[in-house]
């Protein structure tokens, strides 16, 4: 349950919500951040340690880590200061709760803290009395493991385009109503739930909120579906595309400014190219674009990310993930659309494994570079794009995500405003990660491709 805090942490009574989680049946508290790749890192205290904990008790090595930086045995520790408003108690074992934390080091803010990026990144639209609202669509996999092969959660999903289907969903809700119980408990605003396109593959739809606490919510709620999927003997699984044949698993951002009265800055019912959205939201649309190559190597983190941004594939039909930098009223064959039943730009390119603090971050400055440099993304790309030839397309003057890992790092590498966002230490700890994952898997010689040549000439 939410610990329902809303007061600034300098107010708060730690000692009292500590007592308060004693009374609830709290016996251990954890202090959350995520390491450069968006995975949770923690130590865990005993409840009668939340105040210090929230004070910046605990310190880490996180020289140690991946991607955080050269802090050698030497350098002194950081801290991890939990935000209050983030708290709460866990539904799936409620004898822990969980803050999400901010690092600390020497007094300031570490500035390879994936949580103090995306807080920069805000700074620059409280500046303006703006908010950046994101909703998340996370898609992921619940499957069973039996002799080293993957099968989806109810032994009935087994229908080749299974989206939708009822049978196998009322099958799967075991899980599935279990989660959607957690989500209600957390006060998120879930609204709905269902089985996407892939076998086993479900996603959970819950209320917008502020760009920050959305980041907390999104690294929370993948921590919650494994701890759920554990306990009954399944695997949640985030990776973007688990198997060639079947669909990949998005979080697309569904974002929105506001003013300081909460006015969504997006609306415009007489807006430009017939759409009834604003010039800003439009100016905002075309800084994501351009953007949009240096983008993907956040978005979309992983090798793997890559087999899910194609247009079809080994898939029996396509797989209704973005390839084209482009926008569209209402067309999901595009990388970004300005839906028809809200208001809010759509980025369909997120897979459900970024780091959605980094991810966001950068979406925030590219979109703010298109409002101050009143950029103007031209009319809206309609048509389907998927049955479109590549010169048609290349004749439109469309163009392509990247096609692998490696490609969108480099165009990360090139675009200056990744520096400006992540600063320069992140910036070099994020490519030299990635291009070690790239590597691994790139120099990996495949059964696929044992049958494919070994005998071929």
């Amino acid at each position: 349950m939410s610990l329902a805090i809303t007061d600034g942490q300098s107010v708060v009574d730690l000692d009292a919500i500590q007592a308060d989680l004693i009374k609830r049946g709290v016996e251990f508290c954890v202090g959350s951040y995520v390491d450069v790749h968006g995975v949770t890192k923690a130590k865990i205290v005993p409840a009668d340690c939340f105040a210090s904990m929230c004070r910046g008790s605990e310190l880490y090595t996180v020289g140690a880590l991946d991607g955080m930086g050269d802090l050698g045995p030497e350098e002194d520790e950081c801290s991890a200061v939990a935000d209050i408003r983030s708290a709460l108690v866990c539904p799936w074992d409620r004898r822990y709760a969980w803050a999400a934390c901010d690092l600390i080091w020497h007094g300031k803010a570490y500035p390879l803290c994936s949580r103090g990026v995306l807080r920069r990144a805000i700074r620059e639209l409280s500046a303006r009395s703006w908010t950046f609202n994101l909703g998340v669509e996370p898609e992921f996999y619940v499957l069973r493991e039996a002799d080293g092969r993957f099968e989806p959660l109810s032994p009935t999903d087994t229908l080749k385009m299974p989206g939708y289907d009822l049978r196998s969903t009322l099958d799967s809700m075991p899980f599935l109503g279990t989660m959607v119980s957690h989500l209600k408990e957390l006060e998120w605003g879930m609204y709905s739930f269902d089985h996407e396109g892939g076998r086993g593959q479900f996603e959970f739809d819950f209320a917008y909120a502020d760009a920050l606490t959305m980041a907390d919510r999104f690294t929370f709620f993948r921590l919650m579906a494994r701890q759920v999927a554990q306990q009954m003997g399944m695997v949640a699984s985030f990776m973007p595309k688990p198997f060639a044949d079947d669909f990949g698993s998005g979080a697309h951002f569904n974002m929105s400014i506001a003013d300081a009265d909460g006015k969504n800055l997006f609306i415009d019912p007489t807006g430009p190219h017939g759409l009834k959205f604003s010039k800003l939201a439009l100016s905002f649309t075309a800084g994501v674009l351009k953007h949009a190559k240096a983008l993907t190597a956040l978005t979309c983190p992983l090798p793997n990310s890559y087999k899910r941004l194609i247009t079809r594939g080994l898939m029996p039909d396509i797989t209704w993930a973005p390839v084209f930098i482009a926008y569209g009223s209402n067309n999901r064959s595009a990388m970004l659309r300005l839906p028809g039943n809200r208001p809010c730009l759509e980025n369909r390119a997120p897979d459900v494994s970024c780091n959605i603090y980094l991810a966001t971050a950068f979406t925030i400055a590219a979109g703010l570079e298109g409002i101050d440099e009143g950029m103007d993304p031209g009319a809206p790309t309609n048509d389907n794009l998927y049955v479109a030839t590549d010169d048609h397309i290349a004749r439109r003057g469309i163009d392509v995500l990247p096609r692998t890992l490696l490609e969108a790092l480099d165009h990360f590498e090139q675009d200056p405003l990744t520096e400006k966002v992540l600063g320069g230490g992140l910036k070099e700890a994020y490519l030299k990660e990635k291009r070690m994952e790239w590597a691994e898997f790139h120099n990996q010689v495949t059964d696929p491709e044992r049958q494919r040549w070994i005998r071929f000439f």
